[in-house]
């Protein structure tokens, strides 16, 4: 896989991640939901999560502003990681996985980096404006991850015989996530899944490669 197509990848991702982002944030308030076709267990549901993964937070303004570090060193050896990659030929499977992750990876880091500088603040009665007069929410490095996506395809109670969970509600799937999250837990869902045949067929390649070097130089000393 050439890295021109990993790019192309990655582009497409972030243009669709950051569509649906801007979409969302300039045409509702916070806390609304939309369902999709209709469907209950579909539904477009506007929230934002100021630290990481589950809406946990790290700290206030200094923790997240040390979690939006740690996304842009991520991102950083991620680039540098992809071109190595692509440079050595691996298998083009391993490199989609390693472009998706990488793509949802810089999805949320431009939510964290800017969002804040260029969006109003979203409230419950409130639509927020893009580049408004007064300056945005909140500083350089200080935005919040825009996220909408939610399925709640079951809503149930645990039974009662289970021990600590009996009687309590359970819901399938409760995350509320964007097209940035999806792409990372595809890219590591598929690595995870299909490894030992990306790394297997790596490894092939590489012992490919060396075998024929080898024999491009003894061909050289027999002429």
């Amino acid at each position: 896989m050439k890295l021109r197509s990993a790019f192309l990848l990655i582009f497409l991702v972030i243009v669709i991640d950051q569509a649906l982002k801007i979409w969302i944030k300039t045409s509702f308030p916070y806390g609304h939901v939309l369902n999709m076709g209709g469907q209950k267990w579909a539904q477009l549901y506007f929230i934002e999560n100021p630290g990481m993964a589950w809406g946990m937070e790290l700290g206030g303004n200094w923790g997240k502003l040390i979690l939006t570090l740690f996304r842009l060193v991520a991102v950083t050896f991620g680039s540098w990681y992809l071109v190595k990659i692509v440079r050595e030929k691996h298998t083009t499977g391993f490199i989609v996985c390693a472009s998706l992750i990488y793509a949802g990876a810089l999805g949320n880091l431009i939510d964290s980096m800017f969002y804040g500088l260029v969006f109003e603040e979203s409230t419950y009665m409130h639509v927020a404006r893009m580049f408004p007069p007064g300056g945005g929410y909140g500083g350089f490095l200080h935005g919040k991850v825009v996220d909408m996506l939610y399925f709640p395809m079951v809503h149930s109670n645990f039974p009662s015989w289970i021990p600590f969970l009996g009687g309590k509600e359970f819901e399938f799937f409760s995350p509320i996530f964007n097209i940035a999250d999806a792409s990372i837990s595809v890219g590591v869902l598929t690595l995870l899944a299909f490894q030992k045949r990306f790394l297997h067929r790596t490894h092939e390649m590489e012992a490919a490669s060396a075998n024929a070097n080898l024999s491009a130089e003894e061909a050289k000393h027999m002429i």
